[in-house]
Formats: C-alpha cells, structure tokens, sequence
C-alpha cells in the first residue's frame, strides 16, 4: 500500500484544503475593507435603478402596444376575484331563498291547494 504522503488522493486534498483557507481568508479581508462595502453598495444602487428603468420602459412600450402591463393585470384579477367573491354570495342566498319557498310552514307544495268543498256519497244515499 502506498505512504499516505505520496498518495495522490491525499496531496490533492491537502492541496485543494491549503487553497480554500487562502482563498477563505482572501475574502475576508476583502469584505471587511470599507472600499469593498462601498462598491458592493453602489453595485446594488446601480442594478435598482437599472431595474427600475427597464421597469418604466416596458411600461412605455406596453402602452404603445395597446396592452396592459403586470400592475394593471394584477388590479384585473383584483376586480375578478372579487366579483366571484360577490357572485358565490349571491347564489348562496338565492339557493337559501329557493329552498325555504319550497318548503312553506304548513308541511305541503309550495302551491296552495283549493279548498274541499264536495263530499264523498254516504252509504244511504242511493242513485
């Protein structure tokens, strides 16, 4: 079996250990300087503008193209959801409304019955 100072395996991973910790504390010492915070912070300064910018322009050309945009998408749906909202509670008052006019207080259809006015022939009426 070979050393474990000439095995390949381990010299690799001692190497490739040797240059994360440099690289590690390369990072460190570069984040922590004032000069790295204030690019980072410029950098991030830059790109929300940039955003923004491209946010207004495909506003611009949204509108030149007769569409809507995601905010006037986003307000749609909006007034969408809340006429279903609306809707759902309507027809869950007219089914409520529906079921107690078929069932009125008395126990019968909800049609009222003519009164009964004819009497059945008795057994000493003859014909």
């Amino acid at each position: 079996m070979a050393d474990k100072g000439n095995d390949p395996a381990v010299i690799w991973q001692t190497m490739i250990g040797e240059m994360e910790k440099g690289f590690n504390s390369f990072g460190n010492q570069l984040m922590s300087s004032p000069e790295f915070s204030k690019v980072m912070n410029q950098a991030g300064s830059a790109t929300a503008g940039a955003q923004k910018q491209l946010g207004e322009l495909m506003e611009k050309y949204l509108l030149a193209m007769n569409l809507p945009s995601r905010a006037q998408l986003v307000g749609m749906a909006e007034r969408l959801q809340s006429m279903e909202t609306q809707l759902n509670e309507i027809k869950t008052l007219l089914q409520q409304v529906h079921h107690n006019s078929l069932a009125p207080d008395d126990g019968y259809g909800a049609t009222p019955r003519p009164p009964r006015t004819r009497r059945p022939p008795s057994e000493g009426d003859s014909k």
